[in-house]
Order: C-alpha cells, then sequence, then structure tokens
C-alpha cells in the first residue's frame, strides 16, 4: 500500500459512492486506474466491504445501551461471540480488559425492546451478571469506516 491507494481510501471514507474519476482527480490517476487499485484493494483485503450509514432514529433503533458482560469462569472469545450472534439488536460485542469479559453494544426500537434484548443477554449459557449503561445523548459520532 502506498500513498496513492490511502488517498484513495480516505476518498471512499468520506464518500464511498464517490467515482473512480472523482477519485482520480484528487490522487492523480486516470479513473480506469483507481478502479484496478480499489480492485486490487479489496482483492487483497485492504478494503473490506462498502456499507450504507443509517441514521439510527430513522431506522426505529434509537435505544441503545453499552453492557459490560461477566461470565462465569473461561469463556472463549469465539464462544462470547456466538452467544451475542443470537441477539439482533446487539450491534457490536468486544472482548475488553478489566474486570467485565466483554462489552456489547445494543440498539432496540424502545425501552421495552432493549429490556427484552438485555434479558436475551443475560439468559446465554456461561453469563454471571451484566451491567448497563443506557445512552442519554450522544455527543460525538464519528464514522470509522
Amino acid at each position: 500500500m502506498d500513498n496513492i491507494d490511502r488517498g484513495i481510501i480516505d476518498q471512499l471514507r468520506q464518500n464511498a459512492r464517490a467515482g473512480y474519476g472523482d477519485i482520480g482527480q484528487v490522487v492523480g490517476l486516470s479513473a480506469s486506474a483507481v478502479k484496478r487499485r480499489v480492485d486490487r484493494l479489496v482483492a487483497d483485503g485492504v478494503i473490506r466491504g462498502f456499507t450504507v450509514q443509517v441514521d439510527p432514529a430513522i431506522d426505529g433503533r434509537q435505544t441503545e445501551a453499552y453492557v459490560e458482560l461477566f461470565c462465569r469462569g473461561t469463556v472463549a472469545p469465539d464462544e462470547l461471540r456466538q452467544m451475542m450472534m443470537h441477539v439482533p439488536e446487539v450491534v457490536e460485542a468486544c472482548t475488553v480488559s478489566g474486570s467485565a469479559d466483554a462489552m456489547v453494544h445494543i440498539r432496540a426500537r424502545n425501552l421495552p425492546a432493549l429490556e427484552d434484548a438485555l434479558e436475551k443477554v443475560r439468559v446465554a449459557p456461561n453469563v454471571d451478571h451484566t451491567r448497563s449503561s443506557i445512552v442519554m445523548s450522544r455527543l460525538i459520532d464519528r464514522p470509522i469506516d
């Protein structure tokens, strides 16, 4: 990966729908050269996909919480992932350092739906208990990719 590839990625981060010609004007390449580089970046796994970001309020999932997950005994990360995959309201889950075993980000339609999702997490195998923080307002919300 060189500086031109980084420039292409920067342009795609700003607007994944940007045309190859528009990107080429910024990075100093022809549209076909940009397309070849994007295809290579995708084939090499540097670019893992192109997405759309929908406003959660419009999508009906504006109620959210961050949940610390505490497990009984040792639970492998893959086992945690499998448990959380069955809860559609879980939008992110990761292992963390500290006293919790994992951190789970939940988005739901409303408080009753959030409570239902939390209960699904709580009753998952090997979950001892959870500690939740409901998001009141977002101060900064930057897209990463």
